[in-house]
């Protein structure tokens, strides 16, 4: 068969690899900027306007700060009669947690 009677043969495609899409996908993790925290200020700012944004229905959620954890949780309130219908997680809970933690930390940190 002469030279002249064969066509170019079109390149196949490329065929990504696991160490293509590897680096792919580490290039794109070293491009993300990390995130910063956000402020205590910054915080309360966001909750209070979530607030103000859900309360216009019978009940209404509002995020609240544990202070011995420095957790939020979530209470649901009925707009009429002010009580709390629910908290997620619970408070006691979330109280005996504290307990907990701080009742481990004497033990763990208690020199004998």
């Amino acid at each position: 068969m002469p030279v002249e009677n064969l066509t170019s043969q079109t390149s196949l495609p490329s065929i990504n690899t696991n160490y293509d899409i590897e680096r792919k996908i580490k290039n794109e993790e070293q491009s993300q900027l990390p995130l910063e925290q956000p402020s205590k200020e910054q915080l309360e700012k966001a909750v209070k306007g979530i607030n103000n944004f859900i309360e216009f229905s019978s009940t209404h959620i509002e995020f609240k700060l544990h202070e011995k954890l420095n957790e939020y949780y979530v209470t649901v309130v009925d707009n009429a009669t002010k009580e709390v219908v629910r908290e997620i997680p619970s408070k006691k809970v979330l109280d005996v947690y504290a307990a907990m933690t701080e009742f481990i930390g004497l033990i763990v940190d208690k020199k004998i």
